[in-house]
């Protein structure tokens, strides 16, 4: 070492922090009226609840050995248009983004849509 210039730094402050993100007790009522909802309709049969840094995930599945059919995700307010404290709410099928709300409410619309009917050949284009 040349000279006396050391300067020590805390780890601490440059270590990622670790943001533990939970589901609410009514975010999980949500959550699980849904589910049993579609598992009464015979279309999901299994679900799972997991963690990640900054998020908390809730998948479900239509069989028990199959992937995620959707996955219901709360993430922390790293985002850039997301203030801190504040959640976001994505719907996930795979990997593509189906819906994303600051509430789980508005985010669950995406499974309350109805089909609309169209009428069959006859709208006129021109």
């Amino acid at each position: 070492m040349i000279g006396n210039n050391a300067t020590v730094l805390p780890l601490k402050d440059f270590r990622n922090v670790r943001r533990t993100v939970y589901f609410t007790r009514s975010e999980l009522n949500q959550l699980l009226g849904l589910y049993s909802r579609n598992v009464a309709r015979a279309i999901w049969r299994d679900y799972a609840i997991d963690q990640r840094d900054g998020q908390a995930l809730f998948s479900v599945f239509r069989h028990t050995h199959e992937s995620a059919a959707y996955t219901i995700v709360k993430s922390a307010g790293a985002a850039m248009n997301q203030a801190p404290g504040e959640a976001l709410f994505i719907v996930l099928s795979g990997r593509q983004r189906l819906r994303a709300a600051k509430n789980l409410t508005d985010a669950l619309e995406f499974f309350r849509s109805k089909l609309a009917l169209v009428p069959a050949g006859g709208a006129d284009l021109a």
